[in-house]
């Protein structure tokens, strides 16, 4: 599933494009993705001005002129497909980096954006495990998937004191800790693996050793906000990392999954000069991790 570098790179990709820009038609293909769409959704979008478009944790936000959010989510497997006004789309014609190639490609397309310039943006996804929903400004802080969605790791509030805080008394293991989308909002499983290895932290580690008794971070806390934003920063530099399914808006694949350090390296030797520890794959809440047992922890 994107996290949240791969989801900040659709955002880049998209916001030239969508904000500024009006909707001048919607095609709903199908009723469903994940979930139903909204009803009257193509309607409701008709002549809406995207005032603005951000991320928060995994989800795409388009602020719309008459004071609707559209809320997004990818999915497994979703993509945005954005086609520049001044070429017309057709099977087999590159747009970018993007080909639809066949006609197999072109019928996971459930969604297109048409825009008063010209342009469109195609929502493909093969799987549906994607989503949208229309929500009223007013109310976003409060829907079910925003309320208590926790700090963004690259924005202000996410200091080695949150985390000490956060951390205090906490029996789960470090991974599952930050893994918690109501501690830090768009982390996963990749970007997990990889901080914990920057820190030299175990990922069994006890979240709690982020604290002191007194509730003060640790050396480790530092490490890892540390970490955290590193990695982060890196990956969105990279444009994400492209495993499977995973593409930009304009069809290219992320470069970040080239300098991974233990995600999905079992057995190979670790990286850290002077280490000479062997990459290890465990498994925890059915989730596989990766970490060096010899230096992390």
């Amino acid at each position: 599933m994107p996290e949240l570098p791969e989801v900040d790179t659709v955002r880049r990709g998209l916001d030239p494009v969508l904000t500024g820009n009006t909707f001048s038609e919607v095609e709903q293909r199908r009723v469903d993705l994940r979930f139903p769409l909204p009803q009257n959704f193509a309607a409701r979008l008709r002549g809406q001005k995207v005032v603005r478009l951000e991320r928060r944790g995994k989800y795409l936000l388009a602020h719309l002129s008459g004071g609707d959010v559209l809320l997004m989510h990818l999915g497994m497997t979703g993509r945005f497909l954005v086609h520049p006004p001044e070429r017309k789309v057709s099977r087999g014609l590159k747009i970018g980096t993007f080909i639809r190639e066949t006609k197999e490609d072109e019928k996971h397309e459930h969604v297109v954006f048409h825009l008063a310039d010209g342009a469109s943006v195609a929502y493909s996804d093969p799987r549906r495990f994607g989503y949208m929903f229309l929500i009223p400004q007013a109310d976003l802080n409060e829907h079910p998937l925003m309320k208590g969605l926790g700090v963004e790791p690259l924005g202000p509030e996410m200091t080695a004191d949150y985390l000490a805080r956060r951390a205090f008394g906490k029996k789960v293991d470090l991974k599952a800790f930050l893994l918690d989308q109501r501690i830090i909002a768009g982390l996963g499983n990749i970007y997990v693996c990889e901080a914990l290895y920057r820190a030299g932290l175990s990922p069994t580690r006890k979240a709690a050793t982020l604290a002191t008794r007194a509730g003060k971070p640790t050396e480790r806390a530092q490490a890892l906000v540390s970490a955290l934003r590193s990695v982060l920063s890196d990956a969105i530099k990279a444009g994400g990392s492209s495993l499977r399914d995973y593409r930009h808006a304009d069809g290219a694949l992320g470069e970040f999954q080239h300098a991974f350090s233990v995600y999905d390296r079992e057995g190979k030797p670790c990286p850290r000069p002077g280490c000479g520890g062997t990459v290890k794959r465990i498994v925890q809440s059915g989730r596989s991790t990766f970490y060096c047992p010899k230096c992390q922890r």
